[in-house]
Parts: C-alpha cells; sequence; structure tokens
C-alpha cells in the first residue's frame, strides 16, 4: 500500500511539473508573438492591477525582444518598480545598476537613484517584526547602511530633486536605526568587558550618528568604560559633554 502511494504521488508530482512547465512554455509563445505595443500594454495593464509578477515576464520578454524599441526606457523603468513591489532585491538592483549604467543623463536619474534607496531600506526592513513591534536593530545592517549612502548620494547630487525631501527623512530614520545598531554592539562589549571596544563603539555614535535618541546612551557608555580603563580627563570629558546636554542623566547626580 506504501509502494503504490508514494508510486502515485511521484507520478502526481511529475505530472504536475509537466504541466507547469507546458504552461510556461505556451505563455513564452504567447508572448513571443505579440508586437512590443500589446506587450507593453499587457504589461502596463498588469501593473495597474497590481499583478507585477505577470508585469515582469511582458516587460522582460519586451526588454530582450526589442531592447531598442520606442518603450526601451520606459520598460526598464516600469521593471526597476515592478520588481521592488515584489520585494526582489537582487534583480531590482541589477535593474538600477543597468539604467544607471546606460543612462547616465536621463531626466529620471535622480528617481532611479531614490528607488536604489527604497529597495535597500526594503531589504533592511521586516514587516512580521515591525507588526509585532519587536526591535531586530541587532540585525546585520549592510542595507540600512547601503541605503542610507543612496539617499545621501541623491541629495548631494540632485538637491533640488522632487524626491530630496522624502530622502531626507529616511536618512534621519536610518540615522537612528544605524545608531541603535552601534549602541547594541557597544553594550554587547560591556557585558563582554571589552572596555576599549567598548568606547570605541559608543563613540561611533557620537562622530557619525549625532544627534539620534541614542547619543546619551553613547555617553553613558563611554564614561563607564573610561572609568574602568582609568581614563580620568577622557572620562572627565565626557561628563562634561553629558551635563551639558543631558543634565538630568543618573550619572551626573553621582
Amino acid at each position: 500500500m506504501y509502494k503504490f502511494a508514494k508510486g502515485s504521488a511521484v507520478a502526481l508530482f511529475a505530472l504536475a511539473l509537466g504541466a507547469c512547465s507546458s504552461s510556461g512554455s505556451q505563455e513564452d509563445v504567447v508572448l513571443s508573438q505579440k508586437s512590443p505595443e500589446a506587450l507593453y500594454a499587457q504589461a502596463r495593464t498588469s501593473m495597474e492591477l497590481g499583478n507585477f509578477s505577470k508585469a515582469v515576464k511582458s516587460l522582460e520578454a519586451l526588454d530582450s525582444r526589442f531592447p531598442f524599441g520606442a518603450h526601451k526606457t520606459q520598460v526598464q523603468l516600469d521593471m526597476i518598480y515592478a520588481y521592488y513591489k515584489l520585494d526582489d532585491t537582487p534583480q531590482a538592483i541589477a535593474n538600477i545598476d543597468r539604467f544607471l549604467r546606460l543612462n547616465p543623463t536621463h531626466p529620471d536619474v535622480d528617481y532611479v537613484q531614490y528607488m536604489r534607496g527604497l529597495v535597500n531600506m526594503q531589504a533592511d526592513s521586516y514587516l512580521f517584526h515591525d507588526m509585532m513591534n519587536i526591535d531586530r536593530t541587532d540585525r546585520d545592517p549592510k542595507n540600512a547602511m547601503d541605503a542610507f549612502k543612496d539617499f545621501e548620494r541623491l541629495i548631494k547630487t540632485y538637491p533640488n530633486s522632487k524626491y530630496a525631501a522624502d530622502a531626507h527623512q529616511r536618512m534621519q530614520f536610518l540615522k537612528n536605526r544605524l545608531a541603535r545598531y552601534s549602541i547594541q554592539v557597544a553594550e554587547y562589549y560591556v557585558k563582554m568587558n571589552a572596555w576599549s571596544a567598548a568606547a570605541v563603539r559608543a563613540q561611533t555614535v557620537m562622530e557619525s550618528f549625532p544627534g539620534t535618541p541614542s547619543t546619551e546612551r553613547a555617553l553613558e557608555i563611554m564614561a563607564q568604560s573610561y572609568d574602568e580603563l582609568g581614563q580620568e580627563q577622557l572620562k572627565k570629558h565626557v561628563l562634561m559633554v553629558m551635563q551639558e546636554n543631558f543634565p538630568a542623566n543618573e550619572m551626573l547626580q553621582n
């Protein structure tokens, strides 16, 4: 009985794969027979309906079959947005970098640079954690750092871009996120009694992410670390900075 059921399952699985393969092949044939105008109209309709997976198939077919067609630039822009909506970071970044390389003077370069920041920022976020209000700032900040640099490049290169204001706000959010990450690393060093490493990491917050909510905690870690290291002058300087900026801090009440 088991052998029969197992054999049946394998057969059904093979049939399902065959059906999918056949369906995919048929779809490819249909796409290959359409004119560029029909393909683009289909892609736009799919995007308007929120079916970005289907839109990507039409756009990819259009991009490969008619790379120099009338819609070539808009197709690339639509592919970037579609991959972003699909949360496909590698494909989105690849298409963004291709566009920037091939169209350095295009009027929408600022938009594409902005999208690069959005894609990296999206890659750093965890929707489930956000929904459950779970703080996961301890995760690898690479994408957050890349997004910060993307928005910074946009603002410096295109200060008058209509995306600059939003990019600036997102940079502040990312700055806070990166500062919190550095604080968590510094606190880990504190637990390990690695005082020099803790002080250096906390100082990074002061130098790279000033004005963030993590500043006060950075000063506390620096003061504690310098105290443990016997660096009285450095500790005194940190406490002076704390007195000026956070006079109600408990460390100053001793």
